[in-house]
């Protein structure tokens, strides 16, 4: 078996940054890169490119909204045709960097409120998924499984692959819960090394109100943001390896 282990990166930006980008690059399979409106900047892209491409791993945009004071994760009341045009603005960026670098960028994973955006709307969600495709029918683009942006995608003839978030709860309909309640957050090493166990031996997650629940996903995340993120990576990694499964970039797992 074949499994994608992706971090959000790159998030800093300037002198700031949220964790050992190179140290995180040497653990994971695929990398999604911050594009400059909720974190990152040209300069930021660029290393995070090099890095990527020095280590043999797949390179993601991570597109957000202008919002660094939030990290992105305040919804904006942008209209749909403005949130299109932030969206392809800095997967265009993204794209001109790595082509600089003689490398492409191969998938697409929406940040924190843009995401949420686009996958409570159907037609924002059909709207960005043919902008994307008018700009790379290749991307793929990662998911929640059975969310509004896999149906669009699907529609849109776009590959994508659904995400399991090991760091983050999950309620009984495999919604994420909330960041600001408790538990939303999983952060305890032995906790994560046990959800990550279960889902790859059993394809499921217990919910944070105790339910099992089925988790059809090939890509586990780690936000870099979440406290002890590199250790927690590493343990993931662990887990992988110690099912016999191979890492993979996205690109090799999308249907």
């Amino acid at each position: 078996m074949k499994i994608d282990l992706n971090s959000d990166m790159g998030e800093g930006f300037g002198p700031y940054r949220l964790c050992d980008d190179e140290a995180m690059m040497k653990i994971v399979s695929s990398a999604n890169i911050a594009c400059g409106f909720h974190g990152g900047d040209p300069d930021t892209m660029g290393r995070m490119v090099r890095l990527a491409k020095q280590y043999g791993v797949g390179i993601g945009a991570h597109p957000g909204l202008p919002d660094r004071l939030g990290f992105g994760r305040r919804e904006m009341p942008f209209p749909a045709d403005e949130l299109r045009q932030q969206m392809l603005y800095q997967l265009g960026a993204l794209m001109a960097i790595a082509s600089a670098e003689r490398v492409t960028v191969s998938h697409i994973s929406f940040h924190a409120a843009m995401g949420n955006m686009v996958n409570r709307d159907p037609v924002l969600a059909h709207l960005m998924m043919d902008a994307i495709a008018a700009v790379d029918a290749n991307l793929v683009v990662f998911v929640t499984s059975g969310s509004e942006i896999q149906r669009a995608a699907k529609r849109a003839r776009l590959k994508t692959l659904a995400l399991f978030l090991a760091d983050r709860a999950y309620d009984a309909e495999g919604r994420l819960v909330a960041r600001g309640l408790a538990g939303a957050l999983i952060k305890d090493e032995a906790a994560v090394r046990a959800r990550v166990r279960q889902f790859l031996r059993e394809g499921t997650v217990t919910t944070i109100d105790g339910a099992v629940i089925a988790m059809p996903a090939r890509s586990i995340l780690v936000h870099s943001d979440t406290p002890g993120a590199l250790e927690l990576a590493g343990i993931v990694r662990g887990e992988i390896e110690a099912t016999g499964a191979a890492l993979a970039p996205a690109a090799e797992l999308a249907d």
